[in-house]
């Protein structure tokens, strides 16, 4: 995993405070995360699964959002 793509993905499910959110939902500390974000070191497999993991459950979370927000919607939007 590349530098720039763990900051891309690490943004993409927590925002501008990545690293510490990252760390804890994968429960490693956040020096570990800093490292990985500098390229000193690469994350084992498992991480690599686990964040897999998260991007798939976050997708999951915002697609049923959308339907019920879809749902919800006012039929006269003006859209």
């Amino acid at each position: 995993m590349t530098t720039d793509l763990l900051r891309e993905v690490g943004e993409a499910l927590y925002g501008s405070r990545w690293q510490s959110d990252l760390a804890r939902a994968l429960g490693v500390t956040d020096r570990t995360v800093r490292r990985w974000a500098a390229g000193e070191w690469q994350p084992a497999p498992a991480a690599w699964d686990a964040i897999i993991d998260l991007l798939k459950a976050r997708g999951k979370a915002m697609a049923m959002l959308r339907r019920k927000l879809l749902a919800a919607r006012p039929t006269n939007s003006g859209r």
